[in-house]
């Protein structure tokens, strides 16, 4: 599983009702319904990766979040969690609005398009950056909207959304003094509880 994952599973009461969009393999579910005992639900397009969901004894729904969550009622479940998928969405502002209407609580996470690496990249190259956590062209990438702490801490000003936790962290997942400091410039991965 991967290691941002671990960080907000904090972030996730017992037994609470949980969405994931975009589910993967259903590790995450899993893993969650084994140490908190959740009631689970993702959503995945992938039809191996449902395959795997349904092995690992995940409920999954085969949808698109991308054409909207309508099939769920409001405030349907605790958390609505979306990993390192923001930056993939046609519409992320509006997956976002969703997430909040059918979960009390919503935990992303996303890559940090400002990390001091990506602009030094762009800046002696003049190219798109590439990394590990960025491995694309600019041709191929699945990444639509380059996003920003900046950015989404902008969006969640502009939509009244309350942040109830925030962290950045490094590749390996682990935050510094520096990166509070200065998260825009120093994290590689942001991590946000929000809600209404």
């Amino acid at each position: 599983m991967r290691a941002d994952l671990l960080l907000i599973q904090d972030w996730i009461a017992p037994g609470a009702r949980v969405l994931d969009l975009g589910c993967g393999d259903g590790a995450f579910l899993a893993h969650l319904k084994h140490t908190k005992g959740i009631r689970d639900c993702g959503l995945e397009i992938d039809t191996d990766k449902i395959q795997k969901c349904l092995e690992a004894g995940v409920n999954v729904i085969e949808q698109n979040m991308e054409q909207g969550l309508g099939n769920f009622q409001s405030h349907s479940f605790d958390t609505v969690v979306l990993a390192q998928t923001l930056q993939a969405l046609q519409r992320p502002d509006m997956i976002v609005e969703e997430m909040l209407r059918v979960g009390k609580n919503c935990i992303l996470t996303f890559p940090n398009f400002a990390y001091w690496r990506h602009r030094a990249y762009l800046a002696g190259r003049g190219r798109m950056p590439k990394s590990e956590q960025l491995p694309y062209e600019w041709y191929d990438t699945p990444n639509v909207h380059l996003c920003t702490i900046r950015d989404f801490d902008a969006l969640c000003r502009a939509k009244h959304i309350r942040v109830l936790n925030r962290t950045v962290v490094d590749a390996k997942q682990r935050s510094s003094a520096l990166m509070r400091l200065l998260p825009n410039l120093f994290g590689i991965n942001a991590i946000y509880h929000i809600s209404r």
